[in-house]
């Protein structure tokens, strides 16, 4: 998933193409990741986790060396669909799914823990990526990133079991918060909404985790001081991760959804006043620890507002949502890039999109705080 972040130097160079279409891998990537999960979850509820997490252990590693042998563009961009579809789209919202069904209690934290998966794997990727690309090429280092996931995912499924059967916990059924109900809403219209909101805090989160090792390189301060960069931000995902996880458990999905947006947009318009790199750096620390947990709150809001039969469907659609709002983010922070020479106007378009996110979010706690909880449903 970061891989490629720190790779669009290296496209642009190699292929001898403007920021825009050098960013569109990535845009693949995240495509790949949304479409391919709607498949993924229903898969994996028939044929099982374990089964799928085998097929796209193989699969990972064989859609990297694509990558990596890739002539032209069309052969490029195709390959890193696929490493979104084998890749992100198996493992990730079929997981998350799965894990929350393991817990009635501290579901927020198992979630979260979960899903710090890809962001530890983005602390510990783009320096060694970077450290590759540099000694070797991005070709090779694309060869190498693909057979370490091949080989560290296969020893991994065997720690893997099936869940406990859970038939005799006491679940609401429609969902722990009473239902989409409680909302004053259909079902449809709850998830329209977050559907549309799960876009538009994504096409903020993306601009600064796609373009702040391409932002470092323009502005002189080295492609491997952005990568190094990225690499913090991650790391403080994590911790952002944990944090949330924590604080849903406490006050529920859509207030701590709310506040990590809120932190994020304060965070994005601060890149608008970073112009050294202590500062970019500090604003990089600090919007890693704002936004890694908005995420895994679209999870938690699902089994909150959502029957269980139904968790894995629909949180595969909001995570094809957040990954459009990702790709569409990271492609178009490169557009405009390319038209105005500068990132202040990316970040300005971010910063937007992040306020319709608020707006959205706001709506339905506005609507939760003036209902009554159905009875026998968990406020």
């Amino acid at each position: 998933m970061f891989a490629v972040v720190v790779a669009i130097p290296a496209f642009q160079s190699d292929f001898g193409i403007l920021r825009g279409a050098a960013s569109f891998p990535y845009t693949m990537v995240m495509m790949g990741f949304g479409f391919g999960g709607l498949l993924a979850a229903q898969l994996a509820e028939r044929y099982g986790l374990i089964r799928m997490l085998l097929f796209s252990s193989i699969a990972l590693g064989l859609s990297y060396l694509q990558a990596a042998l890739s002539t032209n563009l069309l052969l490029l961009n195709l390959a890193h669909f696929q490493i979104g579809v084998f890749g992100l789209a198996i493992v990730f919202a079929p997981l998350l799914a799965d894990i929350s069904k393991w817990f009635l209690r501290r579901r927020g934290l198992a979630i979260a823990i979960c899903a710090c998966g890809n962001y530890l794997g983005g602390t510990v990727w783009p320096p060694l990526m970077q450290m590759m690309t540099l000694d070797s090429g991005w070709r090779y280092a694309y060869m190498v990133v693909g057979l370490l996931s091949t080989t560290l995912m296969l020893p991994l499924l065997f720690v893997l079991r099936r869940r406990i059967d859970n038939s005799g916990a006491i679940e609401h059924s429609e969902g722990s918060m009473g239902g989409s109900s409680r909302l004053g809403l259909s079902s449809q219209n709850l998830m329209l909404i977050l559907c549309v909101a799960s876009v538009a805090c994504c096409v903020a989160m993306a601009m600064p985790q796609v373009h702040i090792v391409a932002l470092c390189g323009d502005r002189g301060y080295g492609l491997t001081t952005g990568a190094e960069m990225l690499s913090i931000m991650l790391a403080c995902g994590v911790i952002s991760r944990l944090g949330f996880g924590w604080l849903s458990d406490r006050i529920g999905g859509l207030k701590t959804l709310f506040i990590g947006s809120s932190l994020q947009c304060f965070a994005l318009a601060c890149y608008l006043g970073a112009d050294t790199l202590p500062s970019i750096r500090a604003v990089s620390i600090m919007f890693g620890l704002f936004q890694g947990g908005i995420v895994p709150c679209y999870a938690l809001i699902v089994r909150e507002f959502f029957p269980e039969a139904e968790a894995g469907r629909r949180l595969s659609i909001l995570i094809l949502s957040t990954v459009i709002g990702m790709a569409f983010g990271g492609w178009a922070g490169g557009v405009i890039f390319d038209y105005t020479g500068s990132y202040e106007t990316a970040f300005i378009h971010g910063v937007g999109w992040n306020v319709l996110n608020l707006g959205l979010i706001g709506f339905l706690l506005m609507r939760l705080n003036f209902s009554r909880p159905k009875v026998g449903a968990l406020s």
